[in-house]
């Protein structure tokens, strides 16, 4: 069984009485975000979490899910725990590890070779703990999460930033750490600082060319990157119940390029037909059970002002298809207005590449719509001018599209089906010529498309779209194509107009598959070994981070100053660096090799004060930790930005990086600094980030007097002998500099064992 309906029936008994205690103490309506919160706080911890604006909270997930790149992180921790099996139900799946090239067959095959000694890691911890584990080639973990784990009304942490996609099954759905999952893993309590709520209604109905990866387009073109952090949004209207699942779940995919801690929907029939078709019947009449207490009160609804603290409303019936980009999700452009922004840009009109898939369009529906305008092409004789490629988002997808002719349909236009992976979407694609950085343009489907991010090259112009645009866009071979107005030429010079795209929403005549990939882990696994060899360079066991000796950091030498947009790719990349994820010493050797230094605007070339020379950051980092000197980083705004991975906080804790000090951070990473044992900064005055000099000497004077609310005073020597004082805020509590002290929160957990 995919699912435990036991422990979901659990979820609902328990939210019937718990939503109406939480309603009579706050004497309101509730949102159905509060109402899935305040039914999974820790037991003993409702009373706190009762009013907005409280500090953290502590709640229960239902669920871990880990991928394999952050998965072996979060393993090798957990091996470190001390604990038999895990404590909630978990499961590791297989889909960052496998580089698109050729196709499937042969991509897959290598992967299992190159990666082998991963795959059988990873395959008997799970064994070994309990964890469920998907087999390389079985799908993308949010795909795979969405068809058999997410329910309405749960919670589940993630070790991925888009572990968020389970929130178009009505879930609060999490990416976190891999600390955090050990610490879910372990049975003990899950913290999060209690969000902000955004409402988002939806009026009208999409329809046409435009779909449902456009509202978070627009979305993310209102928010911008950084406007959802330390927020959930809750999406509701008639536009939200007229939509698909899984379109739902496209649109809580990308809620992490807003920064928002999650995205979701209430319950409607959607889901209803979604979880049915997926085999899980019994999860919908449970669900049917307490229907009302799986969405918003109505009160809520038809007066949202009065309950969330920012509403955007959007009328779907006259949005337009977006293409957002370059470099950033959150540069929206309605298609219309592309010919005058490409050009004004001065953006490489030509397509050379269109990508469809990822975790965020990987659906059977995405997979249809775009076939239907592939389809047209090939029937009017119509030339694609880009290559195309797929990634389905399951070994189900990918084996119900072969069966409906739309894999076939696909391959008439010379298509690539690369494996129920990831791939291009984070880097994992190795492009023919992408090696020579030559400016171009490609679009995609996928949820980022921050520099180097899908090929490497920093010249590459990535925009996001609706898999039906990147079809239209791709056949065309240019970004200022408009399908709604232009047409294009055949192969008997006729001019033709692709009409609106069109795909079922569910296979009509279901979901099937031969073997999906999924090992269930042994009854009793005391007896399974792990192995991990000495002389890996894929794998090292870990060695527990030092705790803090109590006296203040002194003498301690600025490492780089980061310039403008640093997100978790440009602190630890991924791309080729995927095969170091489950070898700390091996993987620092990419820590902030992407980061711009404010002082040269190079990267990967920051001074070493020991020589006075210039040098890679982890060279420069390796030789202050070799002379026992502490180093400390200094960044911008939304500091790690991106994905969830904490190899970006593990690498500057084992490179000796002390503290990091950022005008603002994201979510995610500033909880992952936190667990590792770093402090996590921010400058009272923005204005003290021009004070910082090149040749900097750092002491942090007062960490003696380390306490929950109070800021901490920072002293920049300068080269000239002259000095600054600079005061630094910072968000721990009690708990968590309990985790400072002891090293890290892993230290903790282990002594607890």
């Amino acid at each position: 069984m995919a699912f435990d309906i036991d422990m979901i029936k659990k979820v609902y008994a328990n939210m019937t009485t718990r939503v109406d205690a939480a309603r009579e103490v706050v004497g309101r309506p509730l949102t159905l975000t509060e109402k899935i919160l305040y039914n999974h706080l820790w037991e003993g911890k409702a009373q706190q979490a009762y009013s907005r604006g409280v500090d953290y909270v502590d709640f229960a997930p239902d669920r871990v899910a880990c991928q394999d790149a952050t998965a072996q992180m979060a393993l090798l921790q957990f091996m470190h725990a001390g604990k038999k099996t895990v404590a909630v139900p978990t499961t590791v799946h297989c889909d960052h590890l496998i580089l698109a090239k050729v196709g499937a067959e042969k991509d897959l095959a290598v992967a299992k070779q190159q990666s082998s000694e991963v795959f059988d890691f990873l395959s008997s911890v799970s064994n070994k703990y309990g964890i469920g584990f998907w087999k390389p080639g079985s799908g993308i973990i949010h795909q795979i999460v969405l068809e058999n784990y997410a329910f309405p009304g749960g919670m589940m942490i993630g070790t991925d930033s888009h572990t968020v996609n389970a929130g178009g099954l009505g879930m609060l759905a999490i990416g976190v750490g891999g600390a955090d999952a050990v610490d879910v893993m372990s049975g003990m309590s899950w913290e999060l600082k209690f969000p902000k709520l955004i409402g988002v209604k939806l009026t009208g109905k999409l329809s046409g060319w435009t779909a449902p990866k456009d509202v978070i387009l627009k979305v993310a073109d209102i928010l911008t990157v950084k406007g959802g952090t330390g927020a959930i949004v809750e999406y509701f209207g008639e536009g939200a119940t007229n939509m698909s699942c899984t379109g739902k779940g496209t649109i809580c995919n990308m809620g992490a390029e807003i920064g928002a801690t999650t995205s979701t929907f209430g319950y409607d029939d959607s889901m209803r037909r979604y979880l049915s078709a997926t085999g899980r019947q019994d999860v919908v009449d449970a669900a049917d059970e307490v229907a009302s207490y799986l969405t918003g009160d109505p009160e809520v609804y038809a007066n949202p002002e009065q309950y969330f603290d920012q509403v955007i409303e959007i009328n779907l019936s006259e949005l337009e298809p977006h293409i957002n980009g370059p470099f950033t999700p959150d540069r929206g452009t309605p298609v219309s207005q592309m010919k005058v922004e490409a050009a004004t840009n001065e953006w490489p009109l030509k397509v050379e590449w269109g990508l469809i898939g990822s975790c965020t369009n990987s659906s059977y529906e995405d997979m249809a719509r775009a076939a239907s305008i592939v389809n047209q092409a090939v029937e009017h004789g119509i030339t694609p001018k880009a290559e195309f490629g797929i990634n389905p988002g399951s070994e189900q997808i990918r084996y119900t599209i072969e069966r409906d002719g739309i894999i076939a349909t696909f391959e008439k236009m010379g298509t690539k089906v690369f494996t129920n992976a990831c791939g291009p979407c984070i880097g994992q694609w190795d492009r023919a010529g992408a090696d020579k950085g030559e400016k171009n343009t490609i679009v995609h489907s996928f949820n980022r498309n921050f520099s180097k991010r899908a090929d490497g090259n920093p010249n590459t112009h990535a925009f996001v779209t609706s898999p039906e645009m990147v079809a239209a866009l791709a056949i065309a071979g240019r970004l200022d194509f408009n399908p709604l107005t232009d047409t294009l030429l055949n192969d008997k010079g006729e001019e033709v107009m692709l009409t609106a795209p069109y795909g079922d929403e569910l296979p009509k005549r279901g979901f099937d598959v031969d073997d999906n990939g999924f090992q269930a882990p042994a009854a009793d696994g005391s007896s399974v070994k792990i192995a991990v060899s000495e002389t890996s360079d894929r794998l090292q066991l870990l060695a527990p981070f030092d705790a803090w000796d109590g006296k203040n950091i002194t003498g301690a030498k600025l490492l780089i100053k980061a310039f403008g947009k640093c997100t978790t790719d440009h602190i630890s990349m991924a791309g080729p660096w995927l095969r170091f994820r489950g070898h700390l010493d091996n993987i620092s050797n990419n820590m902030l090799i992407g980061a711009v230094n404010a002082f040269t605007q190079n990267t990967n070339s920051v001074k070493n004060q020991l020589t006075g020379t210039y040098d890679a950051v982890p060279a420069v980092a390796r030789a202050y930790k070799a002379a026992g000197i502490p180093s400390i980083v200094v960044g911008d705004h939304n500091y790690g930005e991106g994905s969830s991975r904490e190899h970006a906080a593990m690498e500057p804790r084992f490179l000796g990086v002390k503290a990091v000090l950022v005008k603002s951070f994201a979510r995610i990473h500033e909880t992952n600094l936190k667990k590792q044992g770093l402090l996590g900064l921010t400058f009272a005055d923005e204005a003290d980030y021009d004070k910082i000099q090149e040749d900097d000497t750092i002491s942090i004077i007062d960490l003696v007097d380390f306490a929950p609310g109070k800021p901490l005073t920072l002293e920049f020597a300068h080269a000239d002998g002259s000095k600054d004082l600079i005061l630094a805020n910072h968000t721990y509590n009690a708990g968590q500099i309990g985790w400072y002290v002891a090293g890290s929160a892993l230290n903790l957990i282990a002594a607890e064992a």
